[in-house]
């Protein structure tokens, strides 16, 4: 199995949960020594094969495939969690406004078709491809249009991706986190208030009663969507986008 952004937030609480489960585990992300300090908190874990790389960088991917093969030669279960998250107000007249944009849609949606292309032809029939989208790819905010469009671009490459891969019966599923308290959350959360003229206590409560279980999410909260799709208990579910959001959004 292959674990992208594996040091973030949601990363780490995937990663624990893999290889809670045995599993054999790659994982990367570009931050190395956050990753160091992950792999030393799975040190009692079975087969966790640590391989640091900046997955937006086309060198760096395709090196990272090729060592992937080299150690595993097969990904059953291929988890694209790797992504950024930072507002991109239209307003903004910053001279690098337009490239911070393009950035964002790049490492968020361009590098995940590239490194599925890439591991595609390690993936044997009945492997999972699980994306990581976002209750904000199923909705919108202001000031966060690039991120938002990415995300809503990764429920798009899904259901795209379930039909074309489909006839080597390999699943393709998107989850649908809402607000985690993960350092980026947090950050988007500061980054509102400011915008907003309010409290970040304020903007948290009302982002809280939008959902029907009101308080803020953990990333182990949502672990066990990943393992679900993981599963062959999932092999009923291809294209899908579940949202897992504490009811801020019911699709």
């Amino acid at each position: 199995m292959v674990l992208t952004g594996a040091a973030g937030g949601i990363g780490r609480a995937l990663a624990r949960a893999f290889a809670g489960q045995g599993v054999r585990l790659v994982v990367t992300d570009r931050d190395t020594a956050t990753l160091d300090r992950l792999v030393g908190e799975l040190a009692d874990a079975q087969d966790v094969t640590p391989i640091p790389a900046d997955l937006s960088r086309d060198t760096d991917l395709q090196a990272f495939a090729a060592a992937v093969q080299a150690s595993h030669g097969q990904v059953d279960v291929l988890v694209n969690n790797a992504g950024t998250e930072y507002p991109t107000p239209l307003a903004d007249a910053a001279p690098d406004a337009a490239a911070r944009w393009s950035a964002l849609m790049h490492n968020n949606v361009d590098t995940m078709v590239q490194l599925t292309r890439a591991l595609l032809p390690l993936m044997p029939q009945g492997a999972s491809v699980i994306n990581q989208s976002s209750i904000w790819g199923l909705t919108g905010v202001a000031d966060f249009s690039a991120y938002v469009a990415s995300k809503h671009a990764v429920i798009g490459l899904t259901r795209s991706l379930a039909w074309e891969l489909a006839p080597r019966s390999i699943r393709v599923n998107a989850v649908c986190p809402g607000w985690i308290r993960t350092d980026a959350a947090l950050r988007s959360l500061t980054s509102m208030a400011v915008a907003q003229g309010r409290s970040e206590a304020e903007v948290e409560r009302e982002i809280l009663s939008r959902q029907a279980n009101p308080t803020m999410l953990d990333a182990a909260d949502i672990a066990g969507v990943f393992l679900f799709l993981a599963s062959r208990d999932a092999r009923s579910l291809t294209g899908q986008a579940i949202s897992a959001s504490h009811g801020e959004v019911m699709n």
